[in-house]
């Protein structure tokens, strides 16, 4: 018997529940830098019960580009994760 055999077979399960993960996430950085109205969109949807005028808390063109630098920057460590994995 092997001793290593439980640990390969947990890793394998860990890596394929994490590689969908990391893609999903992905997904979601490109949304963020390609079409980052589009995440506050969803975002003001889920506000309408707490805020009065979910459509006032919409950001700036400054706010629009600073989501889009945390994008990349989200984007890079997603990828690396990723090639981590595989």
């Amino acid at each position: 018997m092997n001793p290593d055999t439980p640990t390969h077979t947990a890793s394998a399960t860990h890596d394929a529940v994490l590689v969908p993960l990391l893609c999903l996430f992905l997904v979601m950085g490109l949304v963020q830098v390609v079409h980052p109205r589009l995440l506050w969109r969803m975002n003001a949807r889920l506000l309408k019960g707490w805020v009065r005028n979910p459509d006032a808390t919409e950001p700036t063109s400054k706010g629009y580009a600073l989501q889009r630098v945390s994008g990349v920057g989200f984007l890079a460590v997603a990828t690396w994760m990723l090639i981590q994995v595989l």
